[in-house]
């Protein structure tokens, strides 16, 4: 699988994997996380303009698609019911990851991809997603507490992912 940034050409690609997730989400008892239409064609054109979206790829075909920013993230600012693990580095922020669900790996395609950029990942989701909910635990990553969507103020479960020992690229 290769991990690279999204150009404007991906963009259709992009939203019928989106549109996917959506349907997928709400088969599997969580209608409301990204309900009708998130994220907004807008989203995803600013994503890409600016650098921060990504695809993944396997055999030239898009399989995986996320949102990947390192710095501060004020969606993160206010944490509640918890605390970060440290809030003194710089950490990178993993956003609307989602799979045409052809592919097994691309949450751990994803991952592994950010985890070369920088040790300290942040992650968050809706706590009826539970598929996501088991990958990011299974690789790791802690629970931190309750953060508030930019979006639409709704809460989600945050993660966290710090790795001491392995330096930044």
């Amino acid at each position: 699988m290769i991990v690279r940034n999204s150009r404007p050409s991906d963009f259709e690609g992009i939203m019928k994997i989106y549109e996917y997730a959506r349907e997928l989400m709400k088969k599997n008892g969580n209608p409301t996380q990204w309900g009708d239409k998130f994220p907004q064609a807008e989203k995803v054109l600013r994503d890409i303009e600016v650098g921060t979206g990504y695809v993944i790829e396997d055999d030239g075909e898009l399989c995986g698609v996320f949102a990947f920013i390192i710095g501060p993230d004020p969606t993160y600012d206010v944490i509640e019911d918890g605390v970060w693990i440290n809030d003194t580095e710089e950490y990178g922020t993993i956003h609307r990851i989602a799979t045409n669900g052809k592919k097994p790996g691309i949450f751990d395609a994803c991952i592994d991809f950010c985890s070369s950029k920088i040790n300290n990942l942040r992650i968050d989701t809706h706590q009826n997603n539970k598929a996501m909910l088991h990958l990011i635990q299974s690789r790791g990553f802690q629970r931190c507490g309750i953060i508030y969507t930019s979006d639409d103020g709704t809460p989600r479960i945050a993660f966290q992912r710090y790795i001491s020992d392995q330096p930044n690229s």
